[in-house]
């Protein structure tokens, strides 16, 4: 479970402090599909950073299974990102010179997992995205919609509770989009908790629950029947 209480992100601008997140409360069952909402600068992106831990809050305190991580360390935030955190971003993140195999592989270096078995779990994430014949493409082989579940191949191999999505369909055709939705709503029916930042309704209305930030702040939350 995800408990954000009373979170504030702050940055200073020459003189000036940008306050970005001003007292957030909001929490996230396991299990749960949510979409962030928000026009450009409502502060849903630096959410999903606090959420994944990628960026620290100023103030508040953030509870992931009941421990405060808002008080780790660099070292412990990392660990936290690499074991129980996916992540899928809208430019896919991918390492041009390496294969779709070895890019899914990469979480599993981090985790210090020995290479036998960094590859038979990269080849079973690939084969669930449906790339199991493009294990030894390199990104520019592969198409935007591809790369994409390369990403998500990623974002799963080492297990992960959470599966964080920025704008996760931003740089695909509406064809395309579809098809990687559908495999967030089924890794969300295999129970993984997906959290995915957007400004698209038509992605927000795969979530069970919708989260509209604006200025801020947490400007309504609804939750849904069901889901496309």
């Amino acid at each position: 479970m995800i408990e954000l209480t009373s979170i504030t992100k702050s940055y200073k601008v020459g003189n000036d402090t940008l306050d970005v997140l001003r007292g957030i409360d909001l929490t996230i069952l396991n299990g749960e599909f949510v979409a962030i909402m928000g026009p450009s600068g409502s502060g849903k992106s630096t959410l999903m950073n606090v959420i994944g831990c990628l960026d620290n809050p100023t103030s508040g305190n953030y509870f992931l299974d009941n421990e405060d991580i808002s008080i780790y360390e660099d070292e412990k935030l990392a660990k936290v990102r690499n074991l129980s955190i996916g992540f899928v971003f809208q430019q896919f993140q991918l390492l041009p010179r390496l294969t779709a195999l070895k890019n899914v592989e990469l979480p599993m270096v981090y985790a210090g997992l020995k290479k036998k078995d960094r590859e038979v779990r990269a080849r079973h994430a690939l084969n669930k995205v449906g790339l199991a014949d493009r294990i030894n493409h390199l990104p520019n082989e592969l198409s935007g919609g591809q790369k994409q579940r390369v990403a998500i191949a990623r974002s799963i191999v080492n297990d992960p509770k959470i599966i964080l999505a920025d704008e996760p369909t931003g740089a695909l055709d509406s064809k395309t989009s579809v098809s990687i939705m559908e495999h967030f709503t089924q890794l969300n029916k295999e129970g993984t908790t997906v959290i995915l930042v957007t400004h698209e309704k038509e992605v927000a209305e795969y979530a069970k629950r919708i989260i509209t930030v604006r200025d801020g702040i947490i400007l309504s939350d609804e939750k849904r029947g069901e889901a496309l």
